[in-house]
């Protein structure tokens, strides 16, 4: 029976997009991170973790998925539940991305995978979205990995 008095309505949390091209550049790496703090700040969303997993991937498609003239794509999408999904595409669809054994004291990259596997729920790699271009991505949920 309803006698006139409504429970308050649970707030619900309406999914967020956000997505750019950046040059592949080691200033539109940096971009990256910064328009990924701005957003998720805007979003009340901060996190150290989500800003630690853009930096690796857009650098990696700087560094190994680079095509002279071609840019990458940063799109950070929350989900109703609070979950950042994070996706950088780049134009180098014939290399995926692996993490390789364990990297010596000396060597100065090789790492970043592991990062975005510490901070990340999950992670991987995804053809397309057209032919000769592949997607990164990685889910990182509020409160996950190391902060």
């Amino acid at each position: 029976m309803n006698n006139g008095i409504h429970a308050p309505a649970q707030p619900v949390l309406a999914a967020r997009h956000f997505t750019i091209l950046l040059s592949s550049t080691r200033r539109g790496a940096r971009l990256a991170r910064l328009l990924t703090e701005r957003q998720l700040a805007e979003w009340g969303a901060e996190s150290e973790p989500a800003l630690h997993v853009v930096a690796e991937l857009a650098a990696n498609a700087v560094l190994h998925g680079r095509v002279p003239g071609r840019d990458f794509r940063l799109t950070l999408r929350i989900d109703e539940g609070g979950v950042l999904r994070v996706e950088v595409t780049d134009a180098r669809g014939d290399r995926h991305p692996r993490i390789k054994g364990p990297v010596g004291d000396g060597e100065e990259s090789g790492r970043g995978l592991l990062l975005v596997e510490a901070y990340a729920d999950g992670w991987g790699v995804a053809d397309g979205p057209g032919p000769g271009y592949k997607t990164v991505w990685a889910e990182v949920t509020p409160g996950h990995g190391p902060e």
